[in-house]
């Protein structure tokens, strides 16, 4: 018997990536709606495709986290959201509503944390796991029992990831995403990394030491001169840069999987909301 599966969705990763994706839709009223059109659309290909019996859909909140607190930095240069973007968020949620599938945000904790808590409980309960983002750091989540569905350009197609690809395709395992992170770094969300340290570098030393702590802890093994320097000067920067990549598995929430079941939608009130955001192709899908 095939064990009961759960969709994980993150609200922030797909909705940003749906508004870039699409041209900026709006009704006759003028309310903007490519996001939630094109998050929709994608919404409805993936449960088409992997048929879950739980689903849920991980918000950022605007309120700091602890990464925040641990470095200041952290996200820091980030441009502003668009107002035509920040607006769609309560259609969204709106939209969801009306499909009753379940949404989770917290202050203090990023989607991603959200995501990793889930997994690690529907781990524990025996369950498959599918986490759908357009963000890497979820690499890190990949098992035997949870694929990452990585956005790919756009919104259209997706890349899945298990343990196996993750291997193959950069010969690391999905534990070992946080040490190449910590060393290189990562723009998006202004984690320094060590200087001069970029993805190819990164992996190799991972594929040779394994992890952070024991590169350096044996520096005087690694042969290149300006290499080592730059580690041992940067040390304590790539051990943070670590914990700031590092997803949570155990933010303090009550999870009741029957609040996560998937259910039919409330038809009426589908039907309403997709009326007045002009939503005529997503009219026939009900």
């Amino acid at each position: 018997m095939e064990n009961p599966k759960i969709i994980i969705i993150d609200g922030n990763s797909l909705i940003n990536r749906a508004f870039y994706a699409l041209p900026l839709l709006s009704t006759k009223e003028g309310i903007y709606t490519n996001a939630v059109y094109g998050f929709t659309n994608m919404l409805y290909k993936i449960i088409e495709d992997y048929g879950p019996n739980y689903i849920t859909v991980a918000f950022d909140r605007k309120a700091p986290t602890f990464r925040h607190v641990e470095y200041d930095a952290y996200k820091a240069g980030r441009k502003k959201m668009p107002e035509e973007l920040a607006q769609q968020f309560p259609i969204l949620k709106e939209v969801l509503e009306a499909l009753r599938i379940h949404k989770i945000e917290i202050d203090g904790f990023e989607a991603d944390d959200l995501i990793g808590t889930l997994v690690e409980h529907s781990e524990n309960k025996g369950f498959n796991s599918i986490v759908v983002t357009g963000d890497k750091d979820a690499l890190q989540l990949a098992s035997n029992m949870t694929k990452i569905l990585i956005t790919k350009k756009g919104i259209s197609s997706l890349d899945v990831y298990d343990t196996n690809e993750i291997i193959e395709k950069l010969g690391i395992t999905p534990d070992q995403i946080i040490d190449l992170k910590g060393l290189m770094g990562d723009k998006s969300d202004n984690i320094p990394g060590v200087p001069g340290i970029g993805e190819k570098t990164a992996l190799k030393l991972i594929t040779e030491f394994k992890s952070i702590e024991n590169i350096l802890n044996n520096l005087d093994k690694v042969p290149n001169k300006k290499m080592r320097e730059k580690l041992e000067e940067h040390a304590s920067q790539a051990l943070l840069s670590k914990r700031l990549a590092t997803i949570v598995k155990d933010v303090p929430v009550e999870i009741d999987f029957e609040e996560l079941r998937y259910k039919q939608p409330d038809y009426q009130r589908l039907v309403s909301i997709f009326n007045k955001l002009e939503f005529h192709s997503l009219l026939r899908k009900i």
